[in-house]
């Protein structure tokens, strides 16, 4: 038989669903299993949005949409850039897809030229690094530090600059860090990308998921940067709505066709019931996202005092999103139960298997030193899953 495409059998898997799957799947087989894998709130949709979505397929009309979504849809996210982040868009530069990570696929497809390089800050998520092959372009990792909680520097960025840099990618609030860019390092970047002729992608999608600071979008200090600035977010993790799949991206209108134009070939419009009920989650009441980032905020504080106490262990203080980073590097050369802990990989490989708990390794996130874990689980699960971790700790061989 031919060979099959080179570059498409060079993209790895998602680590993340992967290890998450694998918990799931020990769960099923009544095995019990503490995950904190993959970031998906573990609240239901709010009601009037479920509500919305169930009237609209009473009320029937579900057909085809616009390829690149409901008018109403893009005019309400307007409303919520507007009102939240101070950018003024039209419905033209509101592309709507199935979920942000579509999104930031649709806005690769648009801007990369073969061999055009992508500056990712690291630790980063685990798809922006096979996105950006994929779309026929260069990552280039800018890394970071826990002692800068994460965040670049223009020193960092400019050490990274070649004629090839086409774009910048920022993640604010981070996953898997938690970390949250400042105001004035916003303002840096945005200054930074127009100096150097850069896009900047800007993955907004924890923005509501903040604690103890204020989200900032770059896009809203200037013309000159918000013309170059691709704004992407969605509804799964500010509404509890993962699985519905509405991602958007807001942009300036030649980005924006494009992107209309390459998604009405790969997959036409978003599921039309969900982008009525997105309607709703924006232009609703908003009282339960308040809800839900005081039970995350509870969470965190709780896993950060009791990691801080686990001997061998540090992580820092994430600001936004429901992730942290615990450095388990010093149990690296070590062994537990005969099995030998290498990397992030072997010891989220041993954790799972003798005290059955999962957690991300930071392979996945090109941190090799640390594994994620999630707070987007019960308080219960949290408990119990740092007991278990501490009994791991606890029965590892010098």
């Amino acid at each position: 038989m031919k060979a099959l495409s080179e570059k498409n059998a060079g993209i790895a898997a998602s680590l993340t669903l992967a290890i998450s799957a694998k918990a799931k799947q020990l769960q099923a087989q009544g095995i019990d299993v503490v995950s904190f894998g993959a970031g998906e709130p573990d609240f239901n949709t709010p009601e009037n949005i479920r509500n919305a979505a169930i009237e609209r397929i009473n009320k029937g009309g579900n057909g085809y949409t616009p390829a690149s979504g409901l008018l109403e849809l893009k005019e309400a996210i307007c409303r919520k850039l507007a009102r939240d982040n101070g950018l003024e868009y039209t419905s033209k530069n509101i592309v709507v897809s199935n979920g942000a990570k579509h999104s930031l696929n649709n806005v690769l497809m648009a801007i990369c030229n073969p061999g055009d390089e992508v500056l990712i800050p690291g630790p980063y998520w685990v798809s922006y690094y096979e996105l950006v092959k994929l779309a026929d372009g260069e990552p280039v990792i800018v890394e970071t530090t826990a002692a800068n909680d994460f965040t670049v520097t223009i020193e960092t960025l400019n050490a990274a600059l070649t004629p090839k840099t086409k774009a910048i990618m920022i993640n604010s609030p981070n996953n898997p860090t938690g970390a949250v860019y400042s105001e004035a390092l916003l303002r840096q970047i945005g200054d930074f990308a127009v100096e150097n002729d850069l896009y900047i992608i800007s993955d907004e999608i924890y923005e509501k998921l903040i604690y103890d600071e204020k989200h900032v979008s770059v896009a809203s200090f200037s013309e000159a940067i918000k013309e170059r600035t691709i704004v992407v977010n969605g509804l799964s993790k500010a509404y509890a709505m993962t699985g519905w799949r509405i991602g958007y991206t807001a942009s300036n209108e030649a980005i924006a066709k494009i992107m209309s134009n390459i998604q009405s070939h790969a997959t036409s419009n978003p599921n039309t019931i969900a982008q009525y009920a997105g309607i709703e989650a924006l232009d609703g009441n908003q009282d339960t996202i308040e809800t839900m980032r005081r039970a995350f905020d509870e969470r965190r504080q709780y896993m950060v005092k009791t990691i801080a106490a686990m001997k061998g262990i540090t992580c820092v203080n994430p600001k936004g999103a429901f992730y942290v980073m615990m450095d388990v590097s010093s149990f690296y050369g070590k062994k537990v139960n005969n099995l030998h802990i290498e990397d992030s990989l072997s010891f989220a490989d041993a954790l799972l298997e003798t005290d059955r708990v999962a957690v991300i390794p930071g392979i996945a996130f090109g941190a090799d030193q640390y594994v994620r874990l999630s707070y987007a689980t019960s308080m219960d699960n949290i408990v119990e899953g740092l007991k278990r971790i501490e009994t791991f700790i606890g029965k590892i061989e010098a």
